[in-house]
């Protein structure tokens, strides 16, 4: 028999914005030298990257942010109007835009100045978005989402796997992991809608919490209850039903949260006998 080979990587269309013409140069080079990267167009302006898009078909821009008119932001808001919205990686070298970056969901936010290991990170990104939105098996850990968020007047990077859960803050969520909390522009039901297949549940109206950190449901007086590491967080009557229902169908599967054989499942509230 034939052995199989493995599914071949995605290959990536690309093009590159930027209006100072060095930085163009540099970043079409770096791209230019990985195989991933199947052609290449580049634009020296937001309104020349429009025009470009007009006969070439790219799956990723990597764009600058700061250039006089069409800027990166919202170039980016003109994209995801596409029918196909090809992929936006930021490279730029201002910490600041970062949030606005994730409200626009881009894949990646790389500083200036530009590295080639970095870059190299950035396409390893690209291509396993793209990979997941086409059916493909994609090569490597499953790709988890990067947040950027702000601390100190500092831009860092939370993993979406390290969430255990977020509440609301007006048009604001506070993301909680377990060694802190960030603060992020972008509300809660944005983020319930976005994140609602990664596992993601709302339990209250000002709480959405990451089944994979639930270690524990109780029934107290009819009132649920669920523990996230060593913080307790209140169910809301109108989302029991929902949670209890997420949980069962979590527990059909082998999963961490599931008990050994013969053990009551922790994360199946019953009602008091």
């Amino acid at each position: 028999m034939t052995p199989t080979s493995p599914p071949a990587e995605p290959r990536l269309r690309a093009l590159v914005v930027d209006d100072e013409a060095p930085t163009r140069a540099e970043l079409t080079y770096l791209l230019g030298q990985d195989e991933r990267i199947e052609s290449l167009v580049s634009a020296s302006s937001g309104t020349e990257a429009l025009r470009a898009l007009e006969t070439h078909t790219v799956d990723v821009v990597f764009c600058d942010i700061s250039m006089p008119g069409l800027d990166g932001l919202d170039l980016a808001k003109v994209l995801a109007r596409f029918a196909q919205r090809p992929q936006i990686v930021f490279v730029t070298a201002y910490e600041e835009h970062a949030v606005h970056a994730f409200e626009l969901q881009a894949t990646d936010y790389v500083m200036k100045p530009i590295r080639a290991e970095r870059i190299a990170e950035a396409v390893r990104r690209v291509v396993a978005k793209h990979a997941d939105e086409s059916g493909a098996t994609p090569v490597g850990d499953p790709e988890d989402e990067t947040i950027p968020v702000e601390l100190g007047g500092v831009t860092t990077f939370v993993q979406r796997s390290r969430i255990r859960y977020a509440t609301a803050h007006g048009d604001y969520a506070r993301l909680h992991t377990g060694d802190g909390s960030h603060l992020v522009r972008i509300s809660l039901n944005a983020l319930e809608e976005r994140w609602a297949t990664v596992g993601f549940v709302r339990i209250h109206r000002s709480t959405l919490v990451s089944l994979a950190h639930v270690t524990a449901v109780s029934m107290d007086g009819g009132r649920c209850r669920v523990r996230v590491g060593d913080v307790e967080l209140q169910v809301s009557r109108r989302h029991t039903r929902t949670l209890r229902d997420r949980l069962l169908r979590t527990s059909v599967s082998p999963s961490p949260l599931r008990p050994p054989p013969g053990r009551p499942s922790p994360l199946l509230p019953t009602s008091p006998r």
